[in-house]
């Protein structure tokens, strides 16, 4: 029961079922919400978003909740979900009932880190889900170049980020979205001031770390049918019963899932890490995206934070006067490292070391 109720507490589960079944009606009450805020909400300026990417276990919570402790930056929080299609009316009714504040506890992720539900979170796939219908699907090519066109996606969007500005009182958007590593050259035409932050980890380390973590959430799934739906429902396919890969290369669709059918969780995620960080690696040599694309080892930001985080404010255009960042990143550590048998380890090897060795990895 306790791990359990680590994934859906009280009425999650349907609060998430009415956010899919009142979806229309949402989207409406988003649109009307907009109308009553008026100009204070298109007077925003969305200026210089900064959007942390790369795959899940990567340190991308990492960097979204350092980044967070700088000065005028919005994100969205736990709180925010599931009702992204409004989320101004959404938070009123939330203040209005005036919840008793919660104690930090560890998330289900059982990884240390600790969450309220005032913690910044990734909540912005459930748009993209919305007006992308195949964004996960495993038959399709995942990445959205400057060439993508939706405009009812984009007009939506950027409302949004506007609502969020608004709630939080700030004047820089900051997100973190796994997926959105296969949509830096669309988000780049949408906010050609940008900046994209993007985590990267040691790919035995962190192959190990998603494995874990799938089996963990298989486990939780076979507790309780709903925490596939209710993940799903929050855009994460990284791991579960739900899993699905994120196909950056158009030539190898279909040889992630092959692997992960065989049995061999290892290979699969090495071959999803090899996809999506050599399509990373093209675009940080891209004349133009690179000057908006910074990459981040996981392991540089722990063992010298204060250092990363410097560059990460000077590169993001942030300041920290109070020094929040600076404390956040001095706390910054890896977790102890776990054995690896020899044949996951030589299949990591094997299907990650040409793309390792553009960041550094031998």
């Amino acid at each position: 029961m306790a791990e359990r109720q680590a994934i859906l507490t009280g009425g999650d589960y349907a609060l998430v079922q009415a956010s899919l079944h009142l979806a229309p009606l949402l989207r409406m009450l988003g649109r009307i919400e907009e109308d009553l805020v008026g100009a204070d909400l298109h007077c925003i300026e969305i200026k210089a978003p900064i959007f942390v990417t790369g795959l899940a276990r990567s340190g991308t919570t990492m960097m979204l909740t350092l980044l967070s402790q700088a000065a005028g930056v919005a994100t969205h929080r736990y709180r925010d979900f599931p009702f992204l299609f409004a989320p101004l009316a959404w938070n009123r009714f939330q203040d209005f009932m005036r919840p008793a504040a919660a104690e930090a506890v560890e998330r289900p992720h059982r990884d240390r880190i600790r969450i309220t539900r005032e913690s910044p979170e990734a909540f912005e796939e459930p748009l993209w889900q919305a007006f992308f219908p195949v964004t996960h699907d495993p038959a399709r090519y995942h990445v959205l170049g400057p060439d993508t066109r939706n405009s009812a996606f984009e007009a939506c969007f950027a409302s949004h980020l506007r609502k969020i500005l608004w709630l939080r009182a700030g004047t820089r958007y900051l997100s973190k979205g796994n997926y959105n590593a296969t949509r830096i050259g669309y988000l780049s035409r949408l906010f050609p001031d940008a900046r994209f932050v993007v985590p990267i980890r040691e790919p035995l380390a962190h192959v190990q770390s998603l494995v874990r973590q799938h089996q963990l959430f298989c486990a939780y799934a076979a507790q309780d049918a709903r925490v596939p739906a209710y993940l799903a429902a929050a855009g994460h396919y990284e791991f579960g019963p739900q899993r699905r890969p994120i196909n950056a290369d158009p030539a190898r669709i279909g040889e992630i899932e092959r692997a992960w059918r065989s049995g061999d969780d290892y290979r699969g995620y090495a071959r999803q890490w090899a996809q999506v960080y050599l399509h990373v690696d093209r675009l940080r040599r891209d004349e133009r995206l690179g000057r908006l694309l910074r990459v981040v080892r996981y392991e540089d930001a722990c063992a010298g934070g204060e250092a990363v985080s410097r560059e990460l404010l000077e590169f993001c255009g942030l300041s920290d006067p109070d020094g929040r960042v600076r404390a956040a990143a001095a706390k910054l550590s890896a977790p102890p490292p776990e054995s690896v048998g020899e044949h996951e380890a030589d299949a990591v090897r094997e299907e990650t070391a040409a793309v390792a060795s553009l960041y550094g990895y031998r």
